[in-house]
């Protein structure tokens, strides 16, 4: 899969640095990974992933103290777009289905 954007990742363990790891192994699982659907996904996150409308995705990471939220799109594209990332606390602050 394609990540967008690895950067923002990076901006938010500059301020978060315990989340550097976890989000680190996620993006390497994520990129090396061929998702065609959204059992795909569960089958390499299980429980620590869950799906919402716009084929949205929400990664529990760091033991659940951070959030990530993604639309990921399927064949024939590949891509995994980063729409959110934040500590526990903010993402009970959002709307998944729409940030």
């Amino acid at each position: 899969m394609q990540v967008i954007s690895r950067r923002r990742l990076r901006e938010f363990w500059k301020i978060y640095p315990n989340a550097e790891r976890p989000l680190s192994a996620w993006h390497k699982i994520a990129s090396r990974s061929i998702w065609a659907n959204p059992n795909d996904v569960k089958g390499q996150f299980g429980t620590a992933v869950d799906f919402v409308g716009d084929s949205r995705a929400i990664f529990d990471i760091g033991g659940n103290k951070y959030r990530l939220v993604v639309r990921i799109v399927y064949a024939p594209y590949y891509r995994v777009m980063v729409k959110f990332v934040g500590t526990h606390e903010e993402y009970n602050r959002i709307d998944p289905e729409t940030v």
